[in-house]
């Protein structure tokens, strides 16, 4: 069991995973034995993320290049090759959001969430993707959102970048599962981190949505997503390609809470 989830000699490239989901799954990666990578565009994001795996007892490569960018991705990744060795699991956790209505969203801010949040990972994975199939051998993990089921007020560019890139996951399986690569995504739920932290107080009415309408009556942590990532990494998801893991506390199984509904 324990060979079954090993990523021991395993380059693992997390983009953006300098804090939060990005860095819980960094950490869990490197536990199980992988060398990790982490690039983020600010260089005291970088220094946090290794303040951060050096308390675990863990080592991280730190590097600072763009992920919308395709020179700069090339250099990064080119500097991960010759420093640490070929990607052969790729998480693009690097994700932005703007909470805007749509009438008032300025079309440019429409097309940075989009430029991030869909077409990095489009440039990260062709970028590391020739190397995989030259090995017969890859992980690639999207983390797409739940966002990528349903909408809500204000998240027009999220939900449109997610739900994009729920199907360009299948896409890239459809062209690459023949080399024996594994592509899949993830879809968090609501999860207690340093930017939600603000809405999950006590008597904030998110929260207090939040923990009606998640049927496991708690906001999710950081773990839960990085465990479905090492799922997602290792050889036990070998046969899953194309698959959306929500990793929600059943949020999107439940239709509602009602006032006064009778509870068993």
């Amino acid at each position: 069991m324990k060979e079954m989830f090993d990523l021991t000699g395993r380059i693992a490239l997390v983009t953006g995973g300098t804090h939060g989901i990005g860095l819980a799954i960094g950490i869990l990666f490197a536990r199980a034995g992988a060398r990790v990578c982490v690039n983020d565009i600010q260089d005291e994001k970088l220094i946090s993320c290794k303040m951060a795996f050096r308390q675990e007892g863990l080592d991280v490569y730190t590097l600072n290049f763009d992920v919308t960018e395709e020179n700069e991705v090339d250099r990064g990744i080119s500097e991960i090759e010759t420093n640490t060795g070929p990607v052969d699991i790729l998480v693009n956790n690097a994700g932005i959001i703007k909470r805007i209505p749509i009438l008032e969203m300025p079309v440019a801010d429409f097309r940075q969430v989009i430029d991030v949040d869909l077409v990095a990972p489009l440039i990260v994975s062709k970028r590391v993707a020739p190397n995989m199939i030259k090995k017969r051998s890859g992980k690639i993990i999207n983390m797409c959102s739940m966002m990528s089921v349903y909408g809500r007020n204000s998240v027009s560019a999220y939900a449109s970048a997610k739900g994009g890139l729920k199907l360009l996951t299948r896409n890239m399986t459809c062209e690459w599962a023949r080399y024996n690569i594994q592509i899949n995504g993830i879809g968090p739920g609501y999860i207690a981190t340093s930017q939600t932290a603000p809405i999950r107080e006590q008597g904030h009415p998110f929260n207090d949505l939040v923990m009606t309408r998640t049927p496991a009556g708690r906001w999710g942590k950081p773990e839960d997503v990085a465990r479905a990532a090492l799922f997602l990494a290792s050889e036990a998801s070998n046969f899953v390609n194309g698959h959306i893991l929500y990793v929600d506390g059943g949020i999107l199984a439940n239709f509602g809470y009602v006032k006064g509904e009778n509870e068993i």
